[in-house]
């Protein structure tokens, strides 16, 4: 795959450690590697936003671009209205990746909020940059209560599109999973249609940049480079079920 593009069932799931780590994985197998991020809200000119993060955390040898930047923390649409700055158009997204394809093994493209987040007054969305591209979309799922329902009606947003579903994956593991996480472990495959791709744990984004790189193939499954086991890491963290 020469873009995946990172998704996600909502907002402060994880997109950005998870595009972090399957970029630090991606570069310690020698590939090269560029981040683009469509729309970056809620952060101040001169300050730093995801794409930073995801150098911070993976390496400062990634390619990183940003192609538009809005001060308050809304849906890019709203925050670009309320700006009176330039909307970013799902084609303007896919001919950016395209760019950077031709000139990187990955590019990974990271949105804002969840998969249908409006990028602009026309209604374009992630979903129809990916479907521009051609790419697959990486979901990324919270553990706990309600995320088999979010998860499902990703999947289904991506169905009805024709885009092709990488899977979903976990972006904050909680270091003390409840029951709810634990159950989810075995149906969250079934309502994404495709087989959970890794658990990145809680904290991980914490990390400094030399540790979270020594750690991150061991969260992500074989499909993203590394060296994750859904079923051993199903079996430890699912719940028994209840004697009769």
């Amino acid at each position: 795959m020469t873009v995946i593009v990172v998704s996600g069932t909502g907002t402060e799931i994880g997109k950005t450690v998870t595009t972090a780590a399957v970029a630090a994985v991606a570069r310690a197998a020698g590939r090269s590697v560029a981040v683009l991020k469509p729309a970056q809200t809620g952060v101040a000119p001169g300050e730093p936003g995801d794409a930073q993060e995801v150098l911070r955390l993976a390496g400062d040898d990634i390619t990183t671009r940003e192609l538009a930047r809005y001060p308050e923390p809304l849906a890019p649409d709203v925050a670009a209205r309320r700006s009176g700055r330039v909307q970013v158009h799902p084609q303007e997204v896919a001919d950016a990746a395209a760019k950077l394809a031709t000139e990187h093994d990955l590019v990974l493209v990271e949105g804002a909020g969840g998969l249908l987040v409006r990028l602009d007054d026309e209604g374009g969305t992630l979903a129809d940059a990916a479907r521009l591209l051609g790419a697959p979309v990486l979901v990324v799922v919270s553990a706990g209560l309600g995320s088999l329902n979010t998860t499902r009606l990703t999947a289904e947003a991506l169905r009805a599109r024709g885009v092709r579903r990488l899977g979903p994956l976990v972006g904050s593991w909680p270091a003390a999973p409840d029951l709810a996480s634990r159950c989810n472990l075995a149906d969250l495959p079934k309502d994404a249609g495709a087989p959970l791709l890794g658990a990145i744990p809680e904290g991980a984004g914490a990390l400094g940049g030399a540790d979270f790189r020594a750690a991150a193939a061991s969260w992500l499954g074989p499909e993203l480079g590394g060296t994750w086991d859904g079923v051993s890491f199903a079996e430890r963290e699912s719940p028994a079920p209840l004697a009769h």
